[in-house]
């Protein structure tokens, strides 16, 4: 039952945003690092599905929701913040990317920095109407490339540290 609770907690953690993956994992890691017996690559596949779950709703329906929300007193500061951010992303992938906007989404998602998950990276493909079927393969690629630098580095940060 306690190994259940470390998948949960795996696959939560990774929906979470400016998270996601990149906090999934090395949770993971960690535990298996200090001896609890979870799959590693079953770890792995849950965090991606965590982290891919928001996609769907992000593409369609934050876009509307911030714009919505940025003119409301309380949440207005905090939508426009949001907005101004996934807008900034969106421009940034298109002034590096030129024709290649696929592979920066790809890296924009899969090089873990802070800010640059599936959220932010699904939030500037929606704001950039680069299409859902694109967007959705670019972010799981990514999320994909982020998981493995991630497992990567949680490993060996894990191992010299212990």
């Amino acid at each position: 039952m306690e190994i259940i609770k470390h998948y949960i907690m795996i696959f939560l953690i990774s929906m979470v945003p400016l998270i996601e993956l990149r906090g999934a994992i090395p949770y993971a890691v960690g535990f298996i690092e200090h001896g609890t017996e979870l799959n590693i690559v079953l770890c792995y596949i849950i965090a991606i599905v965590g982290n891919m779950l928001p996609v769907p709703f992000i593409y369609f329906f934050a876009r509307k929701v911030l714009i919505w929300g940025k003119d409301k007193k309380v949440i207005g500061k905090f939508f426009t913040f949001c907005l101004e951010k996934g807008e900034r992303g969106g421009e940034k992938l298109k002034a590096k990317a030129k024709n290649g906007l696929f592979v920066a989404l790809l890296l924009f998602v899969g090089i873990p920095l802070p800010g640059t998950g599936a959220w932010t990276g699904t939030l500037a493909a929606s704001i950039l109407d680069m299409g859902f079927k694109k967007s959705v393969i670019a972010v799981m690629l990514g999320v994909i490339l982020a998981g493995i630098i991630m497992g990567v580095l949680s490993y060996f940060g894990f191992s010299a540290l212990f």
